[in-house]
């Protein structure tokens, strides 16, 4: 049994890792999406400010992975790192580079339409529908379904619920294909407090539901990450038909997918991107009807769910390519942005050993390794 020592904790010895069996194809039960990292390059120039280097080879093998799964892919979300490193041009790129991969495996691919070019901090509302305009032909001449991520230009601009519903309504008028919204609570972004024209989230829920309402046939879903169940089953049953809730809640996601008599959640997580493996063998088991099953999987990836996206939350996607890197997903710990320096050892130490418990290190020996030769350096006697 692997055997390494941890700061405060002594002698510690890993568990054999959970193997599954690959699934055939995606789960037919729920719409799944693992929100994806990008890999950086790890001799580019990384710094703060700087623009993103990114390793394409790694990156895309790591989407291969996810596909290879049945899960599809979220890309340019904010696990990749948006609006904290990976700048428009790299996005534009990822978002190319994404989309040809996805047709060449036959993958699902989603990407997030933002306004991140925009260097102005009061830009107008025709400003930032132009800027979501220009991404969104991206993402469509992609070939990726597109998610209207939340802006921070138009939480700076907006003056209430209707510069929302003007500036949405109008990329959803002109879109090819269905849309994702995403509502993004300040938890993960602090820039988006009083998103959809309101602080009281009833009343931004009242916004949502009005623009789904306006727009039928052109709303595929809404992804929710305001890590708040109750809010989310309340919004998701008031949904018109047809319209899916794509759960971001990353502390209570089991529950929710699983749903209950009156419907469920999709999914669009970023922690289906560590424990992808667990997350699609447990959504098949689901398709199955053995809740058993379903309910045992997810239920050690829990505790890692919620220290990786531990105040402050917006930091998680340093553990997300942590875990990466100890997983054997690519060779070094570097971000973009240097963003690796964004939770402390105390943090990772005890993302390692949850993540060892939740049976996602699938070498033991590797994530050991990589865990003593990260001590050296972090953490020396």
């Amino acid at each position: 049994m692997t055997a390494l020592q941890l700061p405060g904790t002594g002698t510690y010895r890993l568990r054999e890792p959970v193997a599954f069996d690959v699934p055939a194809g995606p789960p037919v039960s729920r719409t799944a999406f693992a929100a994806a990292h990008v890999v950086a390059d790890p001799l580019g120039g990384n710094a703060p400010g700087a623009p993103a280097a990114v390793d394409w080879d790694a990156t895309l093998a790591f989407r291969r992975h996810l596909w290879s799964l049945g899960l599809g892919v979220a890309d340019a979300m904010d696990t990749a790192q948006r609006g904290m490193g990976l700048d428009w041009a790299a996005t534009r790129e990822l978002i190319r580079r994404s989309g040809a991969e996805a047709r060449s495996v036959g993958g699902r691919l989603a990407c997030g339409v933002g306004t991140d070019q925009l260097t102005s901090t009061e830009a107008s509302l025709d400003e930032v529908a132009a800027a979501y305009e220009e991404q969104l032909a991206v993402v469509e001449d992609a070939g990726a379904q597109p998610i209207l991520m939340a802006s921070r230009a138009l939480a700076a601009s907006a003056r209430g619920p209707e510069d929302y519903l003007e500036v949405y309504g109008r990329l959803v008028g002109q879109s090819r294909q269905p849309v994702v919204l995403h509502w993004l609570g300040e938890m993960f972004d602090p820039a988006l407090s009083g998103y959809w024209g309101s602080a009281d989230l009833d009343a931004a829920a009242a916004t949502v539901l009005e623009l789904i309402r306006s727009h039928p046939g052109r709303i595929d879903g809404i992804k929710v990450s305001l890590l708040d169940a109750g809010r989310e089953v309340a919004l998701r049953r008031r949904l018109p038909d047809g319209v899916r809730l794509y759960t971001g809640d990353d502390f209570h996601y089991p529950e929710l997918v699983r749903g209950d008599e009156l419907g469920h959640s999709h999914a669009l997580l970023g922690v289906f991107d560590p424990i992808a493996a667990t997350a699609a063998a447990a959504l098949h088991a689901l398709d199955a009807g053995d809740l058993a099953r379903y309910d045992a999987l997810f239920a050690p990836t829990l505790p890692l769910a919620r220290h990786l996206f531990a105040a402050p939350t917006f930091h998680y996607k340093t553990g997300v390519v942590f875990l990466a890197w100890l997983a054997g997903h690519q060779e070094h710990f570097t971000m973009v942005a240097g963003a690796q320096s964004g939770r402390s050892v105390p943090h990772l130490v005890e993302l390692f050993r949850l993540a060892d418990a939740a049976g996602i290190l699938p070498d033991p020996d590797l994530a050991a390794d990589r865990m003593r030769r990260f001590l050296a350096v972090a953490a020396p006697d």
